[in-house]
């Protein structure tokens, strides 16, 4: 029997549905911010699945509704926790409870029943927390009670910071697929040419023999037996766990241990939130002290850099396959010659075997200017709590420099 069979029949279930041919995005687990990131005052929109979603904190916990109120549909995220911690909806005033049924509708008399139809109910979806962040469940709320959240196991679960390692890490939504995102993260030979001089140097190519160990529909895992930097930081051991995360795992001398962590959560057709996490065991405690006196919104302007080094070529490349074809035809669309595209042709074997794509079917937005692609702020500083204080700390002190200039001219 197999672990998918064992876990269908079992308390716990599988990822992906009932199927064990067929993959169900839907019937996952996927995150949507770090807890740090969400403001419990006000309901905050997201995006999952193409579905538009509101998030909120209701005094108990973090709760995710169809950003649709049922009488009007009104976007509920442009709403407001009520003083009694209800979601009120900002067009008529329905209020609604942590399980979506709702609490008062001021327009019904007060012996009137209407809100406790089941039509006036918000749908509701399943969240859960794990390792410092917020996760959605896209399908049926029964069945996510019996799937694992899909968690990085090295590292344990935590709040803020796991015990026994130093961790940094960062969000953006990126102008491409999760697939894309995957498949780009999945491959460590684009390293030393797209982020030459941020993460990587030219220098450091060479092949790149990737070996598959396992593969089936909850993921694969594989092995580099050389390593990154052509061997002077040891092996590296690579797993996906589908559909939206995968880890590189790394241990060598110099560095310690070291794990690579990236989630992919879908967000709609050509458009994803990338969350990477950088978890570290140094063999000596300074890069950890380095590390945590660093202000998280620092460390973000460097990533998002990194980030943007491939942003522009990701975002046109899975245009150009879907062109060609899409992932049914990526073995005709792409040449995929050597070792070091192992892992690619792993993630795109999964989806053609039992998932399909997010989206089939839905048509790409328009592309977008350079400079849009490439914009930060509504993509991670109005989304991050570290960066939106320090730009509003930034804007103060401009603020207070024209004051004391002004000032300064008024008295000459």
């Amino acid at each position: 029997m197999t672990a998918i069979e064992r876990a269908i029949e079992g308390s716990v279930a599988a990822a992906g549905g009932d199927n064990p041919s067929r993959f169900d995005w839907r019937e996952a687990w996927y995150p949507v911010a770090y807890l740090r990131d969400l403001p419990k005052g006000q309901p905050t929109p997201f995006p999952l699945l193409g579905e538009d979603l509101v998030i909120w904190w209701d005094g108990q916990g973090w709760r995710a509704f169809a950003d649709r109120c049922p009488h009007r549909l009104a976007r509920l995220s442009e709403g407001r926790i009520a003083g009694d911690g209800l979601l009120e909806c900002p067009y008529h005033g329905w209020a609604f409870q942590g399980d979506g049924t709702c609490d008062r509708i001021p327009q019904q008399k007060e012996e009137g029943g209407a809100h406790l139809s089941p039509r006036a109910c918000a749908r509701a979806y399943a969240t859960a927390t794990g390792q410092g962040m917020l996760f959605v469940y896209g399908g049926d709320r029964e069945r996510a009670a019996r799937v694992p959240l899909p968690l990085v196991e090295p590292v344990g679960d935590f709040e803020a910071e796991p015990a026994g390692w130093t961790l940094f890490d960062t969000f953006r939504d990126v102008p491409y697929d999760a697939l894309t995102l995957l498949e780009n993260v999945l491959d460590p030979s684009h390293l030393p040419f797209t982020h030459h001089r941020s993460v990587g140097n030219r220098s450091n190519a060479g092949p790149v023999e990737l070996e598959l160990q396992t593969h089936d529909r909850q993921g694969f895992t594989g092995f580099w037996a050389e390593g990154p930097r052509r061997g002077k930081l040891g092996s590296q051991s690579t797993r996906f766990v589908a559909p939206c995360l995968m880890w590189h795992d790394l241990t060598s001398k110099q560095l310690g241990r070291t794990l690579t962590v990236v989630y992919a959560t879908p967000m709609g057709k050509g458009q994803c939130r990338l969350f990477a996490r950088f978890p570290f065991q140094f063999a000596s405690p300074i890069p950890a002290l380095f590390i945590r006196l660093t202000p998280r919104w620092y460390s973000h302007f460097g990533q998002n850099g990194v980030l943007e080094d491939d942003q522009i070529f990701l975002h046109y490349q899975e245009r150009y396959l879907a062109a060609a074809g899409g992932s049914d035809r990526f073995a005709k669309a792409f040449y995929l010659p050597t070792r070091a595209d192992f892992f690619v042709t792993a993630l795109r074997q999964w989806v053609n075997d039992f998932a399909g794509e997010p989206f089939p079917g839905a048509e790409f937005p328009a592309s977008p200017p350079r400079d849009v692609l490439l914009e930060r702020y509504r993509s991670h500083t109005q989304h991050c709590r570290s960066c939106r204080e320090a730009l509003q700390n930034i804007e103060r002190l401009r603020v207070g420099e024209v004051a004391l200039g002004g000032a300064a001219l008024g008295g000459a």
